[in-house]
């Protein structure tokens, strides 16, 4: 089941149609893959700033249908893919269950501090490949408990 964070659109980041102005996704987006990484185990304040941090390298979104002003806007996050220094995290809007917006997000790890691309920690890679339902290499050790 994947991870769900909840948001609801302030009055201004809708738009003169009456919908989530398209940049705010992205926000929303970063707000919860934040939580994401929390439930994970991985406090960000700490985390991102000690154990390893993520740059944005690609992003898509699809718009799917409006979210507007106020509503309850429910975004699953789940990891498709794990590579050696990037992942994917694909993040799924949607408000009463009609879709609004899908993003896929690659995200590249690197050391933190820098720019400096570096391979994804282990015990990261551990829980996105939970989150991927990729199995490790036989013998290796069980991913941290979320």
């Amino acid at each position: 089941m994947p991870f769900v964070h909840r948001v609801r659109p302030r009055y201004a980041e809708v738009d003169a149609q009456g919908v989530v102005f398209n940049a705010h996704w992205l926000t929303y987006f970063d707000e919860a893959c934040t939580r994401w990484f929390d439930a994970m185990g991985f406090a960000p304040a700490e985390a991102f700033f000690r154990d390893f941090d993520v740059m944005l390298v690609k992003a898509v979104l699809e718009w799917q249908g409006p979210a507007g002003f106020d509503d309850v806007v429910d975004i699953a996050v789940e990891c498709p893919r794990v590579g050696t220094k990037s992942f994917d995290v694909r993040y799924t809007a949607t408000v009463g269950g009609r879709g609004a917006c899908v993003g896929t997000i690659t995200y590249v790890s690197v050391q933190p501090g820098t720019h400096d691309s570096t391979a994804i920690p282990t015990t990261l890679r551990r829980a996105l490949e939970t989150d991927a339902g990729v199995s490790g290499p036989p013998g290796a050790p069980s991913p941290p408990a979320r």
